[in-house]
């Protein structure tokens, strides 16, 4: 029943016990129970709104930043990404395969912004070698959700 609830609360953790309940074939009692015991055991984190910036009037700047590190002997990358994700800007901390170890996600109302968290707080810290700053320009889709209209071919049909 635990794969089946979150499959379903991922793409929509507004649906109603209720309703969910109704869809698994489960009592609303077992349904809520388990998802309580879920959030207890910390497998569901949270709840979130996926909202289209863009057709807003407010401006957000979102980067991905790559983050080179020296791992701290005895910790690992732990101890540094809990330091980096400790930053409010910050959305996201990834621990990466590759050319990089870190890919931090962050937020900022400027270009200038997101640049001087990186060079006043990110550079800085004593284990980061190098980072590389990658601005999104626009997200077309996001969480398993399209955020622009779907293009339209306009071409005329002809046929012979």
């Amino acid at each position: 029943m635990r794969e089946k609830i979150l499959a379903v609360i991922e793409k929509n953790s507004r649906i109603d016990i209720r309703d969910l309940a109704v869809l698994l074939g489960e009592s609303e009692t077992a349904v809520a129970n388990e998802i309580a015991d879920m959030e207890k055991e910390n497998i569901i984190c949270g709840y979130h709104t996926l909202i289209n910036w863009e057709n807003t009037s407010n401006e957000k700047v979102v980067a991905l930043i790559e983050v080179k590190v020296t791992p701290q002997r005895g910790m690992g990358f732990d101890k540094l990404a809990e330091r980096i994700y400790q930053y409010s800007e910050v959305n996201a901390v990834y621990l990466m395969s590759g050319a990089y170890d870190f890919t931090v996600i962050l937020e900022g109302k400027t270009m200038r912004q997101v640049a001087q968290f990186v060079s006043d707080k990110l550079a800085p810290l004593d284990s980061v070698l190098s980072t590389a700053t990658h601005f999104v320009l626009k997200k077309y889709k996001d969480h398993g959700t399209v955020l622009c209209d779907q293009v339209q071919d306009e071409r005329m049909l002809i046929t012979p």
